[in-house]
């Protein structure tokens, strides 16, 4: 089977496109022909090795040193049920699933072998593969953000990157959880943003969060780039302020500081995920509540090209990588 190797940490260039030997499931695995998968901004932080500094050495230690273990990067995906062990029970060949692999990675190949236990749900019958492959990563983490934070109708939610990966699915579980939702983008994202059904938009390019005069009960940072200062001032008594993203030791210590020091809360840490958060996400996105916002479509031979584009910081949504 044709699949993606990456040896080695550096550009797009280190994607290497090759033939690998198909794998055959386990008693408790399912084989799964992979119909689609994205250029998530997790595989090309992997790809390109960029780690806080402070935290370099123990996550090379996990990951790998001179390139990752996992040499078939890719987080998310959407296909087919080819094949099944004998022992699984919740899925069968034919069904068509989307699903998370996380730390295991594997996307990026025309098949994969994934445990019956995974993060894996079937497919929602509204959505094409290429938009149910951009679901699993970054819907599951704005969900598990914004019920961390026990959302409630009324309540006053600021989406710092509303027209990220994660952000675009933050703005539409805001909104379904019943919030008042602003999100902040720049001037070229204002109409995608409003598109999701956000109340306000905050052009930072134009605008200062601060200048805004608005305080708010939830700030979601889906890019781990909102300058925390600002962002806590901008929150109301007992107001949280999540990251999504890794934080840097200076925002780490920065964040520590505030909760300390205020009845303000600064959370970061990594989200988890579940099957049954992604079958929650299937039952909204059958029910209409919820959409994916996809900005370009590569086949897996332009998987370099695909991640290129993610490095420059500007895209819209999701990137999705489709098989021949």
């Amino acid at each position: 089977m044709k699949a993606v190797i990456c040896d080695q940490y550096g550009p797009p260039e280190v994607l290497q496109l090759s033939d690998v030997k198909k794998p055959k499931p386990k008693d408790q695995e399912v084989l799964v022909k992979i119909k689609a998968t994205t250029a998530n901004g997790a595989d090309a932080r992997i790809r390109g090795a960029v780690f806080p500094s402070a935290f370099k050495i123990p996550v090379k230690l996990a990951m790998g040193f001179s390139g990752p273990r996992k040499k078939i990067l890719g987080v998310e995906l959407a296909g087919v049920v080819e094949a099944t062990g004998k022992h699984v029970t919740r899925f069968k060949r034919g069904d068509e699933v989307f699903a998370s692999t996380g730390t295991a990675f594997g996307a990026y190949a025309e098949y994969i072998c994934l445990p019956e236990k995974a993060v894996m749900a079937i497919k929602p019958s509204n959505m094409t593969f290429e938009e149910a492959a951009a679901v699993p990563h970054c819907a599951l983490a704005a969900l598990y953000y914004l019920r961390k934070g026990k959302v409630q109708k009324g309540q006053k939610v600021l989406i710092y990157g509303a027209a990220g990966g994660i952000g675009t699915f933050a703005v539409q579980l805001a909104k379904d959880m019943g919030a008042e939702v602003t999100g902040v983008c720049s001037t070229t994202n204002i109409e995608l943003v409003n598109s999701l059904g956000a109340d306000k938009v905050i052009d930072y390019t134009k605008e200062d969060l601060s200048q805004s005069g608005e305080t708010f009960d939830i700030i979601f940072d889906t890019v781990g780039k909102g300058p925390i200062k600002k962002c806590v001032n901008a929150l109301n008594e007992k107001g949280i302020y999540f990251s999504a993203v890794h934080l840097d030791l200076s925002r780490i210590i920065e964040g520590i500081k505030v909760s300390m020091a205020s009845s303000k809360k600064v959370i970061g840490g990594v989200a988890k995920y579940t099957s049954e958060s992604l079958n929650d996400l299937k039952n909204m996105i059958e029910a209409g509540r919820l959409k994916t916002a996809i900005d370009k479509q590569y086949t897996l031979e332009q998987i370099a090209e695909a991640h290129a584009y993610v490095d420059t910081g500007h895209k819209k949504g999701h990137v999705v990588i489709t098989m021949n």
